[in-house]
């Protein structure tokens, strides 16, 4: 089993930045590929972005349109999507999940896995 805590979520203005936290435990988190995805309101949950357990990344460039990072640290079992330039419509719950990475596997394949979630992290973006 992997537990996921999200952290960082809150209220900001448009334009702000924030950096969600989403902190592992209970496996060994370096074996896993990581990903961030977000519900809002009334709409069905979108990926964000992921990352491998290489640090390869993979954005859904529609959503983040280059201002999104995501980022990991094997040390501190974490992994980070820092949110730059944020708008209204980026207003969701995000939440964290993890898939076991292994050797070979496609984006597909570790999107698809991903089977342990947080309980998700509220970001509200006002106008």
């Amino acid at each position: 089993q992997v537990q996921l805590v999200e952290s960082g979520g809150g209220l900001v203005q448009a334009g702000g930045s924030l950096r969600l936290s989403c902190a592992a435990s209970g496996r060994t988190f370096s074996n896993y590929a990581m990903g961030w995805f977000r519900q809002a309101p009334g709409k069905q949950r979108e990926l964000v972005a992921a990352i491998s357990r290489s640090s390869t990344t993979y954005y859904a460039h529609s959503v983040v349109k280059g201002r999104f990072t995501i980022s990991r640290d094997n040390a501190e079992n974490t992994v980070y999507l820092q949110m730059n330039s944020l708008k209204p419509d980026d207003t969701a719950v995000y939440s964290c999940a993890a898939a076991e990475d292994v050797r070979g596997s496609t984006w597909r394949q570790l999107l698809d896995g991903m089977n342990y979630w947080g309980k998700g992290t509220l970001v509200t973006v006002s106008s």
